[in-house]
């Protein structure tokens, strides 16, 4: 990368008497309580629309009835946090374009979900992505993989509602918890009370003023330095705009195959098998709107990415033009953002309100998803297979508690993070950390036949061991060694535009600038390799024990539960090829007795049916055998 490394600002956090605040003026407050207000009356339309009447199905799934363009803006707005839009530009300020070439990852990385993992789930019939791993292995992989969702998004929750309004405080003076107490509150209410379908469209209205707030900061900073033209111009003169790394080397932080290639697999455990995603995708009317849905998310994430990667070089530009105070220079890299919003704004009254709008928007969008998430897997993961018999009227109250109680347990998680100090930084791995394992377990079931439920299990253990073990070890070592700020090719402070990436960047330490060695060298793996190594220990260690122990001999595969790779492959190769290899294949829907298959009742158990509900039935005039093996090859007709 080419970025001028000696005009770095310290890493180093400002404290309350170094600081000189912005503050907010009344037409400010108005539009930044008018986003509050109007988040809360689109979530109590839908609590109280048809109120008595509701089901467990609209609540936890909206009924299952979204159409393409909702679910799209909410899949973009649940993982575009307030962090991403503080970090993105602050990582572009310092350490130039490199970043954007993610964005290059965003097309496989939507493209197979598109076409692997959304029809395998949806013609499932499923509420929660967990309950694939039940059809696939038994309850206690499905249990195992619940439980780790469920640490992985508790330990992300107060940190993404704190962070921000730390932040906030710190640059406009904005009281810390009274905008941590009201942002858990406000979205508490409408996620517990309106279910899925108010968090999906008060995320389309956030996403509309995400867009809005991030516009006006490049059309008014643009303006204020020259044009864009001027901003390309300036920023190339500093070595901001970063040409094409090929560096093939995974400990170096950002090359283009990192970003384009290792940030795929991160795209997967996002976009694939998060039950946050996976729960909009099951909501969607249809098969073809569900993966309509994730395609529209790609230019979706390509505007975001461009609008954030804008703003870090137009405050770039600002910045060589109206120098940096000595408060803003010592302050923390998260914090840049607000300060240059809140000093190219501070003349437009309203517009640092709408930022302000912008960036909570950001928080509630995402943490709006992770309690109706929470709740959704808590009631038919944890709860439903266990107690059957309960009504939908105490099914229903019951999912709007776990609501709220998940609302509290935010606002605490957010108070332990406060005094978490050093500490914070682990938390905010731990999350990135589970993402790649639980992306593992999946591709082990759907893409493996032969694995069984204890390789699932041994294999989730290693992967979440190792990431473990590097995460952490990664963090202790150069929290131990202390030194100076990192060069631009080393973990540190960059935010990206998810919350996986949020997570294993945000806060990550300093390193050292001398060439690491032995496990240190280990430890200093990018970021964005993490999901891809963590996965690919879950696959190789859950086969290994698989084909150790007999793999599925004597026990019954569920053929809905598996995507043919291989099949699909050689498909894909001209007829010649296929007649010389004599190819073997899965007929067009796995011609099988699915009878012999549980299926997923209303209220929550699991039953045996040959009814016409599930998707996955055999083709018409396919060879039947009764309770046949678990599933038939046939010779593909050539």
């Amino acid at each position: 990368m080419s970025a001028g490394v000696n005009t770095f600002a310290p890493l180093l956090p400002t404290s309350d008497t170094d600081v000189v605040t912005s503050t907010f003026s009344l037409v400010d407050y108005v539009v930044f309580v008018l986003l509050l207000v109007l988040s809360l009356a689109i979530g109590l339309y839908h609590a109280f629309r048809g109120w008595g009447q509701h089901t467990v199905g609209q609540l936890l799934m909206a009924d299952r009835k979204m159409s393409c363009l909702p679910v799209a803006l909410s899949l973009l707005a649940t993982f575009q946090s307030a962090v991403a839009i503080l970090g993105v530009p602050s990582e572009i300020y310092r350490f130039g374009t490199q970043y954007w070439f993610l964005g290059c990852c965003y097309f496989l990385g939507l493209l197979i979900p598109a076409h692997v993992f959304i029809p395998v789930f949806y013609r499932l019939h499923l509420t929660s992505a967990y309950e694939y791993l039940e059809l696939r292995f038994n309850k206690a992989v499905r249990v195992c993989g619940t439980v780790t969702f469920i640490f992985q998004m508790v330990i992300y929750m107060g940190v993404v509602l704190y962070a921000p309004s730390l932040a906030l405080n710190a640059v406009t003076g904005f009281d810390l918890w009274l905008s941590v107490l009201t942002l858990g509150i406000v979205c508490t209410v409408y996620t517990a009370l309106g279910g899925l379908k108010a968090v999906i469209w008060t995320d389309v209205f956030q996403t509309l003023v995400m867009f809005l707030g991030q516009l006006v900061v490049i059309i008014v900073g643009s303006a204020k330095v020259g044009g864009l033209g001027h901003v390309w111009e300036v920023a190339s003169q500093h070595g901001r705009i970063s040409g094409i790394v090929l560096d093939p080397d995974p400990f170096v932080r950002h090359t283009f195959w990192t970003l384009a290639f290792g940030g795929v697999f991160m795209m997967l455990s996002l976009y694939g098998v998060n039950q946050a995603q996976v729960q909009r995708y099951l909501s969607s009317r249809t098969e073809k709107a569900a993966v309509l849905s994730c395609y529209a998310v790609f230019p979706c994430q390509q505007l975001v990415l461009c609008m954030s990667c804008l703003i870090g070089l137009v405050m770039f530009v600002y910045y060589q033009e109206y120098p940096m105070s000595t408060q803003q220079a010592q302050a923390a890299p998260d914090q840049f953002v607000l300060y240059f919003v809140m000093d190219l704004l501070k003349g437009l009254p309203g517009l640092p309100g709408l930022f302000v709008a912008c960036l909570f928007s950001g928080s509630l969008s995402t943490i709006s998803s992770a309690f109706n998430s929470l709740a959704t897997v808590t009631m038919e993961d944890l709860i439903r297979p266990w107690f059957p018999q309960f009504s939908e009227v105490q099914a229903i109250m019951l999912s709007r508690i776990l609501a709220f109680g998940y609302g509290l347990l935010c606002l605490g998680m957010a108070y332990i993070s406060s005094q978490m100090g050093s500490v914070l930084q682990a938390a905010l791995s731990i999350f990135g950390m589970v993402g790649g394992p639980l992306l593992g377990l999946f591709c082990l079931g759907m893409f493996f036949p032969c694995a069984n439920p204890l390789g699932a299990i041994v294999g989730l253990l290693a992967g979440l061991i190792m990431a473990f073990w590097i995460g952490i070890g990664s963090i202790v070592t150069n929290m131990a060694s202390g030194v100076a700020p990192s060069p631009p090719n080393i973990s540190s402070f960059s935010l990206p535009s998810n919350l996986t990436t949020v997570t294993m960047t945000t806060l990550m330490p300093p390193t050292t600038l001398s060439k690491p060695t032995g496990l240190q060298h280990l430890y200093s793996l990018s970021y964005l390799w993490y999901s891809a190594h963590n996965s690919t220990t879950v696959i190789v260690v859950g086969l290994i024990v698989s084909l150790l122990t007999g793999g599925m001999r004597g026990r019954t595969l569920n053929p809905r539960t598996i995507y043919p790779v291989l099949p699909k492959l050689l498909a894909l190769l001209p007829m010649s090829c296929q007649k010389r290899f004599h190819c073997i294949s899965y007929s067009q829907d796995l011609s099988v007795d699915t009878a012999a298959f549980p299926e997923k009742m209303s209220n929550g158990t699991l039953k045996n049916s040959r009814d016409k509900e599930a998707v996955a039935v055999p083709e018409e005039g396919s060879a039947h055998q009764g309770n046949s093996p678990t599933f038939i090859l046939q010779e593909t007709s050539l």
